[in-house]
């Protein structure tokens, strides 16, 4: 992880999570008020045994989340490791 770089770049991100086999998610059942917003997540489908805990959502709609709540993506090049952190 001591190589993992914070991003906001959509291509990146975007190639970075589809090159590894992710996919943008929402864990379910952290929605807030029936709005379809939940806590996002870049989810591997192939990798995990918990499928049934996350909901695919449009990577229009994860890039929304992120400008919107003003957050970025921690990206490790060489693992499929992720995580959604605030920009500052």
């Amino acid at each position: 992880m001591s190589e993992a770089k914070k991003s906001t770049d959509q291509k990146e991100i975007k190639e970075w999570a589809e090159k590894h086999g992710g996919v943008p998610a929402i864990i379910k059942g952290t929605e807030n008020d029936g709005k379809g917003e939940g806590v996002l997540r870049i989810h591997f489908p192939k990798k995990s045994d918990s499928n049934d805990s996350f909901e695919e959502i449009s990577w229009e709609d994860f890039f929304r989340e992120l400008e919107e709540k003003k957050l970025a993506v921690l990206l490790d090049p060489k693992t499929t490791f992720s995580k959604i952190v605030n920009r500052d």
